[in-house]
């Protein structure tokens, strides 16, 4: 079947230009009016994305390249978004494989890459940022192919995808060459400064293979709600085609696991132009779109024609960590968001399960509480962001991971885990690591950086479990310098016990709210996480205590009023300082016997059991 469509995506590393490529391919390509203003970083169009610089969840846009569509997907760049990737390489029949030039693939890189090699995808490779510093004038950008290569090797690549095209980019000015010679004269301000090359490239990817004769198929890879539509299905059309009006089926899984079918009628269709959906009539086979009219989907669900049949599930890697949720317990529950019930909170779950596909939601011998099974600490810290912005009360406990027992050997997820830092911080990090059951695999100088600082790439094996709570630690010892990814590396024997924090916590052991003269006496016994006038309860944690046990602290002592006058007694208390404690950061703190307390205003630490004489306080004895 011989169509005017291309269906590509774009692999890169977090970071790596992925976005800001997108963004330039659709202004070149004359998708937007020339009265029309744009937002950089367009495709990232969720507050979380736009903060935290990072694509979270895969989007779709098209352009036109004369008479071609060009439909493309930004996936996102972290291991924890795994789930987004892997659904969405059945509607793409090609890839264009973003390496940074100085940092080359890493971890994340591989991972995606091998979806799309599996898929067996033609791909593009693209060398983007060849203007830093470090690249320019330097073997790197050589290197960096070479790399590339070698781990198209690695991967299992056939002869076809190794015997890739090369495009040199730099993203942020918009322009690339496909002649590695010509670099310098675009970093003179020579040369034609636009994307044609990289234009020329995406035709020469293999048209879709979709049939239009037939019956209608189409795997729903995504969800979208609309509030004029409802619940739209995201997906490419395998075969046939739909129009408006038009019957067709939906082939999906009940409850209980067995294969259900419903018929629904198509109330609209919907299909990209530029950034925006647009109506219309019809969508032929190999296009993607949008189908309104059915109100109950799952991603991995088929649609089809009355007469056609189900196709092969989306299937993901399985979640290697756990982390549990439950309703709001403590003495402010309901004054700053609204206080669900576990009814409430379980459906707020398993909504959010439909929509993707790599998180799992289990039932915990606790009717209150669940646990949320997925990727990584960072997928968890999203979905507790987005709850919270939603305006949801709820506590969260530490993360742990999922242990395995193959032939009465019990098993744990481990990491290959990637860090790229300064050589004169590898001695702290390598210990750091190795305390954790972390092997060195690698130590690798890398080029100079134009600071003249050497640096170096580490390369360990470590369990999963070895990893959480680290990344603060990480920076504060590469001095907020160092880069760190990781990939799953399977399930290997269980390595023993790893101690997860040294220290104890401070805990108020009464209600109130706090006064300087109190936090004074109190911050000589440890490191503080909230200043004076905050409400706190009992069992309410207000810092990280000095040593390694708990220690029941009273934060709102006032200062007693007297008639005497002294300088001594009148002298100013002064804080030395409040570690201010973020979501992520909570995360990595907390121990087994804690939570953390969200609301839309607040987020706390508090201990599980709140009343001082029902816990104990020794480390041994904690939950």
């Amino acid at each position: 079947m011989s169509t005017n469509l291309r269906n590509i995506c774009i692999i890169a590393h977090v970071d790596h230009g992925k976005t800001t490529l997108v963004d330039f391919l659709l202004k070149q390509a004359g998708t937007f009016q020339a009265h029309e203003t744009t937002a950089d970083r367009m495709m990232d169009s969720d507050s979380q994305e736009r903060e935290r610089g990072i694509t979270i969840s895969a989007k779709n846009a098209s352009f036109m390249l004369g008479k071609v569509k060009v439909n493309v997907v930004d996936t996102p760049g972290h291991a924890d978004f795994g789930g987004e990737v892997e659904r969405i390489m059945d509607m793409v029949d090609g890839a264009i494989l973003l390496v940074d030039a100085v940092e080359g693939p890493l971890p994340q890189t591989r991972f995606v890459l091998q979806k799309a090699i599996e898929k067996n995808l033609k791909i593009v490779l693209c060398i983007n940022k060849v203007d830093r510093p470090e690249a320019v004038g330097s073997s790197m950008v050589a290197e960096c192919v070479d790399k590339a290569f070698d781990l198209f090797v690695e991967l299992g690549a056939s002869d076809d995808q190794c015997d890739f095209p090369i495009i040199y980019a730099c993203a942020r000015q918009g322009w690339c060459t496909d002649d590695q010679a010509a670099i310098p004269t675009f970093l003179e301000g020579g040369g034609v400064r636009t994307l044609k090359p990289l234009f020329d490239k995406i035709l020469d990817i293999p048209e879709p293979t979709a049939t239009a004769d037939g019956e209608m198929q189409l795997l729903v890879s995504n969800i979208a709600y609309s509030d004029y539509l409802g619940n739209l299905a995201l997906g490419r059309i395998a075969a046939g085609g739909v129009r408006k009006g038009q019957e067709l089926l939906r082939h999906g899984i009940s409850e209980k696991g067995e294969a259900s079918v419903q018929k629904f009628q198509v109330s609209r269709i919907l299909s990209y132009e530029g950034m925006k959906q647009v109506e219309v009539d019809e969508i032929k086979a190999g296009d993607i779109g949008l189908i309104a009219g059915c109100e109950i989907l799952e991603i991995g669900d088929t649609i089809s024609g009355l007469n056609g049949v189900a196709l092969k599930r989306i299937s993901v890697e399985e979640p290697t960590m756990r982390m549990i949720f439950s309703i709001n317990t403590t003495p402010n529950s309901g004054r700053e968001g609204k206080a669900i019930q576990s009814r409430e909170l379980r459906q707020r779950l398993l909504n959010e399960i439909r929509s993707n596909v790599s998180l799992r939601l289990e039932d915990t011998e606790v009717p209150d509480q669940f646990y949320m099974l997925g990727r990584g600490e960072l997928q968890f810290g999203i979905l507790i962001e987005k709850m919270r912005r939603e305006g949801y009360e709820f506590m969260v406990g530490r993360p742990s991971v999922l242990l395995r027992s193959e032939d009465g050997v019990k098993l744990e997820p481990v990491e290959k885990m990637t860090l790229d830092l300064p050589e004169s911080c590898a001695g702290e990090v390598t210990k750091m690591y190795q305390q954790r059951k972390g092997s060195l695999l690698s130590y690798d100088e890398t080029s100079a950086a134009s600071t003249d600082e050497k640096r170096v790439r580490l390369t360990f094996e470590i369990p999963t479990r070895g990893m959480l709570g680290t990344n603060s630690m990480y920076k504060t010892a590469t001095r907020g310098s160092g880069l760190i990814s990781s990939e799953s590396a399977g399930y290997k024997p269980h390595a023993g016990t790893i101690f997860h924090r040294q220290n104890g916590s401070l805990i108020a052991d009464r209600v109130g709210k706090t006064t300087e003269y109190a936090l004074a006496s109190v911050q000589e016994r440890g490191v503080l996480f909230i200043g004076e006038g905050v409400e706190v309860y009992e069992g309410m944690i207000i810092g990280e205590c000095a040593k390694d046990n708990d220690l029941n602290v009273n934060p709102i002592k006032p200062k007693k009023l007297t008639n005497m006058r002294t300088t001594g007694s009148d002298g100013i208390t002064n804080l030395y300082g409040i570690k201010k404690m973020s979501l992520e950061k909570c995360i990595e703190w907390i121990d087994d016997d804690e939570w953390i307390e969200v609301t839309p205003k607040t987020i706390r630490l508090r201990k599980k059991i709140l009343p001082a004489n029902m816990r104990g306080i020794r480390k041994g004895d904690r939950a």
